[in-house]
């Protein structure tokens, strides 16, 4: 069996220590109070993929947050459209995300309140379409849009009806907000698709 170049293994060892170490900060980071959101499905400024949008399966994308604040007592989403002819244009609103929570998978249910078990008491809102749950972008053709995934650690759950809007829940956790964290996707219509 051949025997591996010192040399090589040296480079491998500190990569794999440079990789450590940049993990370790960054699991130290988010334990600091640097409240972060993110996907596994795009990056922060990355095209959402197709298959979250409303020209595909329309399916909601997978999230993750870390770093909540001390007192967070629940987490609330707005997804908009800022880039939208009217306006800001409203695809998701949830609410009531219970405080240990610290992800949602893709392809989230439609219905108003999520199914008993980690998220019970999570609530949808109405979207700008009059819907509830997730509505993936589907721009103008020939335009390219933002969409700003804004997660909210509030200090408390929100006296709000499964259904309320984005307006009613933006009034609702007016003083309440410790901290927020965003993820801007972009997208733009295929031409002639």
């Amino acid at each position: 069996m051949p025997q591996a170049d010192p040399q090589q293994q040296s480079r491998f060892s500190l990569v794999t220590r440079k990789v450590e170490a940049e993990l370790c900060r960054q699991r130290m980071a988010s334990g600091n109070g640097v409240f972060h959101l993110d996907s596994p499905a795009f990056g922060d400024g990355d095209l959402i993929p197709l298959i979250h949008t409303a020209e595909s399966l329309n399916l909601s994308p997978p999230l993750r947050w870390a770093g909540a604040p001390a007192g967070t007592r629940s987490f609330a989403l707005i997804v908009d459209d800022p880039d939208a002819a009217g306006g800001h244009w409203v695809h998701w609103v949830l609410f009531n995300l219970p405080p240990e929570q610290r992800a949602l998978s893709a392809a989230q249910p439609q219905s108003l309140q999520l199914a008993n078990g980690a998220r019970q008491g999570c609530c949808w809102g109405i979207n700008h379409f009059q819907r509830t749950g997730y509505q993936g972008p589907l721009p103008p053709e020939g335009e390219l849009h933002r969409y700003v995934f804004q997660l909210y650690a509030l200090d408390e759950s929100l006296l709000l009806p499964a259904g309320s809007t984005a307006s009613d829940l933006r009034d609702a956790m007016q003083s309440h907000v410790l901290a927020d964290a965003s993820l801007i996707g972009l997208y733009g219509r295929h031409q002639g698709e």
